[in-house]
């Protein structure tokens, strides 16, 4: 069993950062990385094995939109992967994760919790590919690409996956049996069964969604199955907060394991606290 870390948005707003700008998280890789730092250390003493680097709303286009230059947007991103091995240094058998956001969370309009973005594969690869080769180069364990709720857009990362040749796992953003996009999830678990993906399954959903998608992505993908909801809150869009009250992963872990999850965690509004209680409760 390996144990994910939680949300790094929540830990750093717990932290007193304001991240209601379109950068999110990855605003403090430019204006405070210590932060992050802190909470990569903070996830690792709770008993996470791995922690997903700052980079889940990072990309050049993002950056530059809010008046930074092309070369320190590189920077920034691959930034993000330094700053989680320098404290992955300090403990021992621990692994980093880059998070590579869907191309919704660019746009910062709620649109991976949609998918369909309007736009052709070519504009996904031209965004998508730039940045995959940033992060791997910076020496991360793994990829995690995360959120993502087209298979539309899941062709055109696995297509990528496969010539950078770089292991990753492989997640989905669900609503019940569909991917956000609407397309059933027998055939979104399909998609990512390549030698290069380490794990397939879901995140950024409701923890009660977990249990079944597991199942199912065992079957679908012959992969072991990774599992990373949120705490059970639902994200409003337009005043961009989170609404209504939810669970953290430790209740609802052993019905994962059971399924067949091998990496589980937890993503939004779960945090150190939760992952320590889920460590403990799956030791």
């Amino acid at each position: 069993m390996v144990i994910l870390d939680g949300g790094l948005s929540n830990a750093l707003e717990d932290r007193g950062h304001d991240l209601s700008d379109a950068l999110w998280s990855a605003r403090l890789l430019r204006d405070a990385p210590s932060e992050i730092a802190a909470v990569h250390r903070a996830y690792y003493e709770a008993g996470a094995m791995v922690a997903t680097t700052a980079s889940y709303q990072a990309s050049v286009v993002g950056f530059e939109r809010a008046g930074v230059e092309r070369a320190e947007a590189e920077r920034l991103i691959t930034g993000s992967v330094r700053i989680a091995l320098a404290v992955r240094d300090e403990f021992d058998d621990r692994l980093v994760a880059a998070s590579v956001g869907p191309y919704g969370a660019m746009l910062a309009d709620g649109s991976e919790y949609r998918g369909r973005y309007g736009v052709s594969s070519q504009v996904l690869r031209d965004f998508h590919g730039p940045r995959l080769e940033l992060l791997a180069n910076a020496g991360p364990d793994l990829l995690a690409v995360e959120t993502i709720p087209d298979t539309d857009e899941a062709d055109v990362l696995v297509e990528l996956l496969r010539e950078l040749d770089f292991p990753a796992w492989f997640s989905y953003s669900i609503e019940g049996d569909h991917t956000r996009a609407g397309q059933p999830l027998t055939e979104a678990f399909a998609i990512p069964a390549i030698d290069q993906v380490v794990a397939v399954g879901i995140n950024c959903c409701k923890p009660t969604d977990v249990q079944a998608a597991v199942q199912t992505a065992v079957a679908a993908s012959g992969k072991p199955a990774i599992a990373y909801p949120n705490h059970g809150e639902s994200w409003d869009a337009v005043a961009r907060k989170w609404v209504g009250n939810g669970e953290g992963p430790a209740t609802f872990a052993p019905t994962w394991v059971e399924a067949g999850a091998t990496y589980i965690g937890g993503c939004c509004r779960v945090g150190p606290d939760d992952i320590r209680a889920l460590a403990a409760g799956v030791a």
